[in-house]
């Protein structure tokens, strides 16, 4: 399923993939997860190269790979994340900040994607997945999870943690944070009770809408819904020293705000892309968790629906697209 320019709806193309190059591998793709960042790719919101194949939630087998490759065996399961590949050289690569890199590829969006019955992709970009994760489970794991992460791992070590924007990514957090001894509050579109049921039953402590202050003052808030007005609203809620931290890669204009909401040292940050380190550490640390990850299939011919259902928020937990041929 193709992207052919920005504001155009996907297109099944038939391609027939260059055999892997020396550090690739080629994977028949058995479940990509469907995430907000296609969308920005779909509308334009950020840099891409098209024609593209979207789609950087893949899980897939390996069935051939290049001369140079290690580490990697034909049939291993594994899932390519949304980084794709770094130049390695940059001032951001050599100081280990990867995820800065100057020259960067990124799947789905400057490299073909998981929209696909095949994928190819760079080996040592990739992760081995615990074998408790089906494969549609796995999916989400490597974007709504992987980002999470690295915004928990932000957000510092307070107790109090907000999350803004209850789909995907937040409905693992909650539960690693939750896991980890943290009091979750959540927060969701005015009036999506059915939202904030799905909170409260994945241990959140209080779930209602954005514009409602939460019971207690937040330590931390992590927004997750590309909405710039949620960041003054998130500032309201976190104490002194507080953080906020936003974790897509595209979001709206940030309104103004009093000063007197960030002063007290309260701190903005943002979330760009993901280290290889981070996630060897997250799935390392959520395989040992009892993790309920909530998905709804689609057959990747309607990944136009999957799409639509996800800019309506009409989806519990991750869309997840399977090939015909997985």
């Amino acid at each position: 399923m193709q992207i052919d320019a920005p504001g155009k709806p996907l297109r099944r193309v038939a391609c027939d993939l260059p055999p892997p190059q020396a550090s690739e591998i080629l994977l028949e793709v058995l479940a990509c997860g469907v995430c907000r960042t296609d969308l920005h790719v779909l509308d334009g919101e950020i840099p891409a190269t098209y024609p593209i194949i979207p789609g950087h939630e893949i899980v897939g087998r390996v069935r051939a790979m290049g001369a140079a490759v290690q580490g990697v065996a034909i049939g291993q399961r594994v899932g390519v994340p949304w980084l794709g590949k770094t130049c390695g050289v940059c001032p951001y690569c050599a100081s280990g900040h990867e995820n800065l890199c100057d020259h960067p590829q990124f799947t789905g969006a400057t490299r073909n994607g998981g929209y696909a019955t095949h994928a190819l992709a760079d080996a040592q970009y990739c992760f081995a997945i615990p074998d408790r994760f089906s494969d549609v489970e796995a999916a989400p794991l490597l974007c709504a999870g992987l980002i999470g992460w690295r915004a928990l791992h932000l957000a510092g070590p307070g107790n109090r943690i907000g999350l803004y924007g209850f789909g995907s990514a937040a409905h693992i957090l909650a539960q690693v944070a939750r896991a980890q001894g943290r009091e979750v509050y959540a927060f969701t579109r005015e009036g999506d009770l059915a939202g904030q049921t799905f909170a409260r039953s994945l241990g959140c402590v209080w779930a209602g809408p954005s514009g409602a202050p939460a019971p207690e003052l937040l330590d931390a808030a992590l927004i997750f819904a590309p909405a710039g007005e949620l960041v003054p609203l998130a500032l309201k809620a976190v104490r002194k020293g507080g953080r906020v931290v936003c974790a897509g890669i595209h979001m709206s204009d940030i309104p103004s705000f009093p000063y007197a909401d960030l002063w007290e040292e309260r701190h903005i940050l943002s979330v760009a892309n993901l280290t290889r380190q981070d996630g060897s550490s997250f799935f390392e640390t959520i395989d040992r968790l009892p993790i309920r990850i909530v998905t709804e299939q689609f057959p990747l011919e309607q990944a136009n629906l999957a799409l639509e259902r996800l800019r309506l928020g009409a989806l519990m937990g991750t869309a997840v697209l399977i090939p015909r041929a997985a």
